[in-house]
């Protein structure tokens, strides 16, 4: 089966991220690239689910500090980038995140004790990615990149007109199967859409050390896609150029680039000193570009968000803490030979016999 290959324009993007709304909630008043804001409605829905993203990123980090999970890479300061692409997907869609988008496994509807379970270490990964059309979440750098761009590809033969949105970080753009992702997918116009979550560093290792770039969405041109660079702190901003893309990707005009300017306020995980390699006035200074109290005085400040709402949407990110510490208070019930079910559609031999002497060790031990 052949696949005609369009040739794409090469525009490099601007040098000011798009941004809607400034930090101190006000619209802003630099260059939108013809994208369209979201409604009031749906603006106050992303900062919902912010807000409820924020309140669990805080619970499950308390909750790691206790033990009661073996680590967890904290999202915290990166909602808006989070909430505003998954949202932007279709059901049918499918979403390819890292180890630290599980504020995007949340806005996709997973349950928390299902987002939770590899940290804890009951599966590698707690949920159906089938129902949920999210695939588990890659701790391996940039290899989800792949996976997406493989996924789209298949989708495109088969007809099924389904997009792929895959996010990586700074650091995970310098790894190889990146490039590899983006130059596949550009060649074969794949409906990926690629979310670069520029939180300004790769574990320790800050952007300037890492890359001579000006802009990491520079580097769409030189795979002839569309490169486009958001303020990754504003949603709206966000959701706008990730809906975009999208549409690009099911008319069939192949995948995007776009980078997203953000930070990671917390440690890269719980095992982490961020202390040693970055000051905390650096740390305040990204504070004062918070993505949720932004969109809290914008939407104030036009009449659609007011105490009363706010208080009820504060009363929802409660309850879903509570939840969560339930959850993680629950014991898990395992079966050691669940081991031996994902490993190969068809069961091999040698599997088998392992399967049935671990049995028998089971039972010996009285555990069966």
């Amino acid at each position: 089966m052949s696949i005609d290959v369009p040739t794409t324009g090469r525009a490099l993007p601007e040098l000011h991220p798009v941004r809607f709304i400034g930090a101190n909630g006000e619209p802003a008043d630099t260059p939108t690239e013809g994208l369209t804001p979201p409604s009031p409605s749906t603006l106050l829905g992303l900062y919902r689910q912010m807000v409820l993203v924020r309140r669990f990123e805080a619970q499950v980090t308390a909750l790691t500090k206790q033990g009661r999970l073996a680590t967890y890479p904290s999202a915290a300061g990166q909602e808006a980038t989070e909430v505003g692409a998954t949202t932007a997907l279709g059901p049918t869609d499918w979403l390819f995140p890292t180890y630290r988008d599980s504020a995007a496994l949340l806005t996709r509807g997973i349950p928390v004790a299902e987002i939770l379970a590899a940290f804890r270490g009951d599966w590698h990964c707690g949920f159906n990615p089938y129902e949920y059309h999210t695939a588990p979440a890659a701790t391996p750098l940039a290899t989800q990149t792949l996976h997406a761009t493989g996924f789209a590809m298949a989708s495109k033969l088969k007809g099924r007109g389904e997009c792929t949105l895959t996010i990586f970080g700074d650091g995970a753009s310098s790894e190889g199967d990146a490039h590899e992702a983006l130059n596949f997918a550009s060649v074969w116009q794949t409906p990926t859409v690629f979310v670069l979550q520029n939180n300004q560093y790769a574990i320790s290792t800050p952007l300037r050390e890492q890359s001579n770039a000006t802009l990491l969405a520079d580097r769409a041109a030189g795979y002839g896609i569309p490169g486009l660079r958001v303020d990754g702190n504003d949603v709206s901003a966000v959701f706008a150029a990730v809906s975009a893309a999208l549409e690009r990707a099911r008319a069939g005009e192949g995948p995007t680039l776009i980078e997203c300017l953000t930070y990671r306020i917390e440690s890269h995980t719980n095992s982490d000193d961020p202390t040693r390699y970055r000051d905390s006035a650096e740390v305040d200074h990204w504070k004062r570009f918070d993505p949720i109290s932004r969109v809290e005085k914008y939407l104030r400040s036009r009449g659609v968000l007011d105490d009363a709402g706010n208080e009820e949407i504060l009363d929802s990110a409660e309850a879903l803490a509570s939840s969560v510490r339930e959850a993680m208070s629950t014991p898990p019930d395992i079966d050691p030979t669940e081991l031996f079910d994902h490993v190969y559609a068809k069961p091999r031999h040698s599997l088998g016999e392992q399967r049935r002497r671990l049995e028998a060790e089971l039972a010996q031990a009285g555990r069966r």
